[in-house]
């Protein structure tokens, strides 16, 4: 069951249980004790109209004085009025809390993701684990989604338990007068505990069969799992713009269709609610039903032989009744949990990913004249779980100022040249330094600070465009905007009715305004202006521009990068021609460097090659 087929013991429920709490608590403080306050409130409250109706009942059928009447009847309106008004406020208080706790479950889950080493984010079992964990909460809502659910009915049925049991323990201690007969029975100790015990006993087995409907729906987790996929995955296709011409064009909304109407959406929850689980629930209710005709006879047995009068029938026959539900929920609830403890293994399989990455405590040194050199030393990197090394004994170095080009063909290593320089990776073999020191000493997060990267598949977010240059919503307006007009935005900016404060996308807003690929990633080169590192990257930032356009984006970038060390990868590599050193890799490692006029006088060399492949495209500017 999902990927956790060992058995879960009850100890092992109550520690992941207590644990999971804990983290909750962290991220959702308030939502637990507010939770307990309503269970308690909830659970104590109907004994107080048990209490009282007895008393009144005990009064009307004796002595009817009107001077105990009153205070009985003004009691019972009173105590219903006061825990009816602090139930209602309770509630709210809860209601209030919980409202937020998804935000909070999600934030401690973004936490992690955040915290985590990113060869671990890039890891595709990672990813789909976080996918099952967010299946485990939409599907059913297991996991970290029903503790409070959980909470709540622990305490409720704990605290009826015990309320409960302080109204019915008279009803197994007061005797049977001597001359009732056959009933003086009741009298006996012994048949005392074994009534208790038979209540006890029947009271459990309502629960066991609601525990075997839940293992029914367990069995059904990874089907209903996948059903689920195919609904999100399928159900929503119309809705999504960027598919909207293919849909049309190639008619995708029938495949779509075709994975809707499947059965593995609902045939598998449906054969065991027709099956084994609509027959445990039969069971259950009569269970249920016996036990309540067991409690009434007894009750009136005991009465009948004179052990209390009418008003402690119902006193009896209300707070045993409850005492059995209460019984029955809390043995529910702790069959319900351990099976969610499967969920909550799988959380944790998450949440418990060790950071393996030395995080280092050396400051990286802020120098005015931004003077730094970096030097790879017999590098060598492999991807987790590959076979083939992606980088390979590859040594180079370079100082803050210079314009570095770095190309090749596809998988040649490129990308995975820059991930190691950002250290998002740590290479398997050799060194990475900077100013002479190994950059895993260097602090990461101050590390990571003197690097700005427009990566191939960057990201922008639905919010002002000045936010997203700034990454932040307090920034400097003058700075943002120099940053767009250098990167070839101005103009575009100048249309905007908002400006600066123009919201992207229409996610959130009306008036949202979309951008086109390209314009997008002259916002996303702006970001990186804004950042003023030392070191400027830009991974194939200009794909979705014509070749006019990216041209007038590098000639410009040129002057604009002034003495940071502007770092370019590229598939045109007539973009790199007024780069100061070019390198080129292949199959893993450099295989030459020089500048433009060295490497084509090469005819032998790979750059030759690549350079030949492409002349079709750029002869008007070779000749230029």
């Amino acid at each position: 069951m999902d990927g956790n087929s060992e058995k879960i013991t009850l100890r092992e429920t109550f520690r992941l249980h207590r644990r999971a709490i804990g983290e909750a608590r962290r991220v959702c403080p308030g939502v637990f004790a507010a939770t307990a306050l309503h269970a308690v409130a909830s659970a104590l409250s109907p004994y107080a109209a048990v209490w009282f109706s007895a008393r009144i009942l005990d009064e009307l059928a004796g002595q009817r004085r009107p001077e105990a009447l009153w205070p009985l009847v003004l009691g019972a309106l009173g105590s219903a009025a006061l825990l009816t008004l602090a139930a209602g406020l309770l509630k709210r208080w809860m209601a209030a809390l919980q409202s937020r706790y998804s935000v909070g479950i999600n934030r401690l889950y973004m936490n992690k993701q955040l915290s985590m080493d990113f060869a671990d984010v890039d890891r595709a079992e990672i990813r789909d684990l976080r996918s099952q964990i967010r299946q485990n909460s939409q599907w059913g809502g297991w996991g970290f989604q029903t503790l409070p659910y959980f909470f709540e009915r622990l305490v409720q049925g704990v605290a009826g338990l015990l309320g409960a049991a302080a109204l019915t323990v008279s009803l197994f201690t007061l005797p049977v007068p001597e001359g009732a007969g056959a009933l003086t029975l009741f009298n006996s100790p012994a048949v005392a505990l074994l009534l208790a015990a038979i209540l006890v006993l029947a009271a459990a087995l309502s629960p066991m069969c609601r525990n075997r409907i839940t293992q029914c729906q367990l069995k059904s987790a990874e089907d209903t799992k996948f059903g689920n996929r195919l609904f999100s995955a399928f159900g929503f296709i119309g809705d999504e713009k960027e598919r909207a011409m293919d849909v049309r064009m190639y008619r995708q909304q029938e495949l779509a269709r075709h994975y809707l109407e499947a059965d593995v959406l609902l045939d598998s929850a449906s054969r065991y609610a027709r099956g084994p689980a609509g027959a445990w629930a039969a069971l259950a209710g009569s269970v249920s039903a016996v036990l309540t005709g067991f409690i009434y006879a007894f009750v009136c047995l005991k009465a009948w032989a004179g052990a209390f009068g009418a008003g402690a029938v119902t006193q009896y026959v209300g707070a045993a009744t409850a005492m059995m539900q209460n019984l029955t929920l809390l043995l529910t609830t702790v069959g319900r949990m351990k099976g969610n403890a499967a969920f909550l293994r799988t959380a944790y399989r998450f949440l418990d990913i060790p950071n393996a990455m030395y995080q280092g405590s050396l400051t990286t040194e802020k120098r005015s004249d931004r003077q730094y050199e970096v030097e790879f030393q017999d590098v060598s990197f492999r991807y987790p779980g590959a076979e083939s090394w992606a980088l390979r004994h590859v040594s180079i170095k370079f100082q803050v100022g210079r314009r570095l080009a770095v190309v090749g063909e596809n998988g040649s290593g490129k990308t995975t040249f820059i991930k190691l320089l950002c250290r998002l990776y740590d290479p398997q073999e050799g060194r990475i330094l900077l100013n002479g020191i190994d950059i895993r000493k260097y602090s990461y997060r101050d590390y990571l600070g003197i690097f700005a990267v427009v990566f191939q598949d960057f990201q922008l977010i639905a919010q002002p465009l000045g936010a997203n240059v700034a990454g932040a919503q307090q920034y400097d307006r003058a700075r943002a905007e120099k940053a767009l007009i250098d990167a070839g935005f101005g103009e575009r900016l100048a249309a905007m009715p908002g400006g600066l404060d123009t919201m992207l996308y229409r996610e959130f807003a009306k008036d949202g305004v979309e951008v086109s690929g390209g314009e997008a990633q002259k916002i996303a080169i702006a970001r990186a202006l804004y950042k003023d590192a030392p070191f400027i990257i830009l991974d194939e930032p200009t794909a979705a521009l014509d070749p006019v356009a990216e041209a007038e984006i590098y000639s410009k970038f040129d002057g604009i990068a002034g003495d940071k060390t502007a770092i370019y990868i590229s598939h045109r590599l007539s973009s790199c021609k007024f780069c100061d050193e070019i390198v080129v890799f292949d199959r893993g490692a450099v295989v030459q460097k020089g500048s433009h006029a060295e490497l084509t006088a090469d005819t032998a060399g790979k750059y030759y090659a690549l350079w030949n492949a492409q002349a079709q495209y750029y002869t008007e500017q070779q000749e230029a």
